[in-house]
């Protein structure tokens, strides 16, 4: 079998847990900041899980991540 290629974009934005879950950054944290309260920011702030629905979709992407 030829090796799979990993799905760089999907290679910035996921990282893979010890245990083989999936964690994600959250979106609308990056610019235009200032109408934000800092309790969104801060909240924007904290990794969280793919959901399950998402996370055959992601594994699939990265093939040589932890299973």
């Amino acid at each position: 079998m030829p090796k799979l290629k990993t799905h760089k974009g999907a290679a910035k934005r996921f990282r893979f847990t010890a245990s083989g879950k999936i964690k994600r950054g959250h979106s609308h944290a990056r610019h235009i900041l200032t109408k934000k309260s800092a309790k969104r920011k801060r909240r924007l702030d904290i990794d969280t899980f793919v959901s399950e629905a998402d996370e055959r979709h992601v594994s699939i992407m990265l093939p040589y991540g932890r299973k």
